[in-house]
């Protein structure tokens, strides 16, 4: 099983292996709260900044940034991810606030698919 989770809400047993799926370190988090940091399944700086300045919508940012999982860097991370689930419950971890306009959910549904 594949959830997501915003890294600043409280952890639980049931999150199972946490994964923090940002580029860059979240403020304030310990290192202890996150069990796997697999930068490569965030989104590649340009491609963030982009959507943050809204320069690119929600729309155009979904299909790039699953272009980014092509990546052999990437997809090696992914495996993880997938070799983790197999194995138990998985909670992919990131900072953004709107759950709907995050990569963590594209990474779910494109892990699920």
């Amino acid at each position: 099983m594949i959830a997501i989770k915003r890294i600043y809400d409280p952890a639980s047993k049931d999150d199972g292996t946490r994964v923090l799926i940002m580029r860059l370190w979240p403020r304030g988090i310990r290192k202890e709260r996150v069990d796997l940091w697999l930068k490569e399944l965030g989104p590649v700086v340009p491609l963030l900044r982009a959507l943050l300045d809204e320069k690119i919508t929600w729309a155009q940012y979904r299909p790039r940034y699953l272009k980014g999982l092509e990546r052999p860097e990437a997809q090696e991370q992914l495996a993880i991810v997938r070799a983790a689930a197999k194995k138990g419950r998985v909670t992919l971890l990131c900072g953004c606030a709107d759950e709907n306009h995050c990569h963590r959910s594209l990474l779910r549904a494109y892990l699920l698919d």
